[in-house]
């Protein structure tokens, strides 16, 4: 038996969830204390829907039972002289502690209460009632209208109809963000929509995707392979998408959409959440395929291509200037693959598209626009591979339409350029596989707070997206100097949401380099301490000069230390944390992927942690700690 209890800020009404409750905790047998003459009227309050139950106070915060609902009784198998005159803490120990503090609330108040309690099995609603608590002429009254199983049919969706609009309305309290609910093929637009789109409400819009309508050209294949994929076994969908507004204004969304589907495989209800995210105009360029894309724009001669094998394609430049088509003309389907002279390259690429092989790397012979006299050698490496339950491709085309000389110069330099793809490709999917096992973590810690996990991994990818856009424009990725990350990492983590009003301090060596599979745990290390410092350690509005602050030195040439440390309210018992803490099992890991130490500070004032690990990745455990030994001797 579980109890949950949670306040409605729309509604104004406290919501309590019992899971799976045992009726043999409900009722008691007790002695009575107190015979009562019949209550008035008790025949035609039978008659009456809903239950009365009236208590009368006793000075050790207790109640007498005077009266108990006629609904109530009857579900229990009870009768009357069974509970009245008897004490709730004794004969009902589990409604008494469940309603203790609403009834001394109201009896101090003397103002009305109400509540609503959902009764479940597993995760399935058998009754709701609705509760009302008041205070008359020295009595308690609980006022109590029960919906059951069977008339729950219909109320049950718009019950979750109402939950997942209320979501929406909280979402709304975040700027530029607006959302959507579709049940039954009906939408229910959140105000914030109409911010975005710059339009009012219209009657019609319940009866369409008004945002899908408004997508542009270039962006429709992202919504065609949304359209085309949602399925119990791929239920989300997250990208950015361009959209033009009534008044003509091009404006970027990032967008996750999600579907519920039944036993069928038959889509029941599907929610939005867009974000306009056309404030900054660097913040469209998050994703890390979009730093990779860019970094080949004004290359004619060598081509990334994302996505090659779907409709979600996402070309270079490069591509368009190779096949001579401008883009905005360009249809992406198996005919061009009729303009490639030799068949055998065709029949592997038709292979590779029917998922038989995973990879072609090919040199082709290109016909521009069909004219054998016109054409290109190039040459093709493509990749499928699978994420979670989901089929992708990248590759690259190159033109090595030149003399000898040039095309072995050219040969030279496009190996070095596919190493250095390979390699980002490579650091992409291990990013990805990274945020996936923290996905499946707190999906099983917070299945309650998806907006909490939702929160987690927005900082956790704007971490790995400032780490994307920063060493893609490098080739080396050994040696990556620490202070550019952490400054620029303070200016994203002053923007989480909970974190107005707090400092960010850094100080960090200018003489410490990393390489990246060390700044990547880190960068990672720091946000789950961030995030643990912005929930916990400043709970009191009225706190001031709140301040999260670091700092990175170099204890010898060998050895980093960081210190990170909150003014906050402190820990009270750090084994709590050690014991019941997923942000702390997380930092635990991470730290052991650098190699280090980690080591709670006993702090005056707020919290403190320390951790020291080598500055060569590479380094074990036993190999650092016998350097740092003999450094310590010196």
């Amino acid at each position: 038996m579980r109890v949950e209890r949670q306040y409605r800020e729309l509604e104004k009404i406290e919501e309590i969830r019992i899971y799976n409750i045992d009726r043999n905790k409900v009722y008691c047998p007790s002695e009575q204390v107190k015979k009562f003459e019949k209550v008035s009227f008790s025949n035609i309050m039978k008659q009456v829907p809903s239950d009365i139950n009236v208590f009368l106070p006793l000075d050790d915060n207790d109640y007498l039972i005077k009266r108990v609902g006629w609904n109530l009784l009857e579900r229990m198998n009870l009768n009357l002289e069974d509970v009245e005159g008897r004490k709730l803490s004794e004969t009902s120990p589990f409604y008494y502690d469940l309603f203790k503090d609403d009834l001394r609330e109201v009896r101090e108040t003397e103002e009305a209460k109400a509540l609503r309690v959902f009764y479940y099995i597993s995760d399935r609603i058998i009754s709701i009632a609705n509760v009302h608590i008041i205070s008359d002429e020295g009595k308690v009254y609980i006022i109590s209208d029960l919906t059951k199983t069977d008339e729950l049919t219909k109320s049950v969706e718009d019950q979750i109809k109402e939950e997942e609009e209320n979501k929406a309305a909280l979402i709304e309290y975040f700027s530029h963000t607006g959302s959507f609910y579709k049940l039954h093929d009906e939408y229910t637009w959140t105000p914030g929509i109409y911010n975005i789109i710059n339009r009012s409400k219209e009657t019609r819009d319940r009866f369409y995707n008004i945002i899908f309508d408004l997508v542009i050209p270039e962006d429709r294949p992202l919504v065609d392979e949304l359209l085309g994929t949602m399925s119990p076994e791929t239920d989300t969908y997250e990208n950015i998408i361009r959209i033009k507004t009534p008044g003509g204004h091009i404006k970027h969304l990032d967008t996750y959409l999600y579907s519920k589907f039944d036993e069928n495989g038959e889509e029941v209800s599907s929610y939005g959440l867009f974000k306009d995210i056309s404030v900054d105009s660097h913040k469209h360029l998050t994703r890390p395929v979009d730093f990779m894309l860019n970094g080949f724009n004004h290359n004619s001669k060598l081509s990334l291509l994302v996505e090659p094998l779907s409709k979600r394609y996402e070309f270079s430049e490069g591509f368009y200037k190779m096949i001579e088509i401008p883009k905005n003309e360009y249809i992406h389907n198996k005919s061009i693959l009729d303009n490639i002279a030799e068949e055998d390259v065709r029949t592997e690429l038709e292979k590779l598209m029917a998922g038989e092989i995973t990879e072609v790397n090919t040199v082709l012979t290109y016909k521009v626009k069909g004219d054998p006299k016109n054409f290109k050698i190039c040459e093709l490496f493509i990749e499928r591979f699978k994420y979670g339950n989901n089929e992708h491709s990248i590759g690259f085309l190159t033109d090595i339409t030149v003399s000898r000389q040039e095309q072995e110069e050219l040969k030279k330099s496009n190996a070095a350029k596919n190493i250095l793809i390979k390699e980002v490709h490579h650091r992409v999917k291990n990013n990805l596989q990274v945020l996936s096992s923290f996905l499946n973590l707190e999906r099983r810690a917070y299945r309650d707070k998806p907006n909490q996990i939702l929160d987690n991994m927005q900082t956790r990818l704007s971490s790995l997206a400032l780490l994307h856009e920063k060493t893609y424009t490098t080739e080396d990725f050994h040696n990556i100097n620490l202070e550019d990350y952490m400054k620029d990492q303070d200016s994203t983590l002053n923007t989480l949401f909970g974190a107005k009003g707090i400092n960010f301090t850094s100080e960090i060596d200018p003489k410490i380099y990393l390489s990246i599979e060390a700044i990547t745990p880190l960068l990672l290390i720091i946000d789950e301490l961030t995030m643990n410092a912005i929930k916990h350690a400043f709970p009191y509005s009225t706190m001031k000069d709140k301040t999260i602050s670091k700092k990175i030195d170099l204890i010898d040439e060998k050895t980093c230390k960081m210190i990170f440390w909150d003014n906050g309210i402190g820990l009270k018992d750090s084994d709590v944390l050690k014991n019941h803490n997923l942000g702390w099992e997380i930092i635990k890991n991470l730290t052991r992927q650098i190699n280090g130490e980690l080591e709670i500070l006993d702090c005056k004032v707020g919290t403190g942690f320390r951790i020291i690990f080598p500055v060569e990745f590479g380094q074990t455990l036993d190999e650092f700690n016998e350097k740092r030994g003999k450094s310590n001797e010196n």
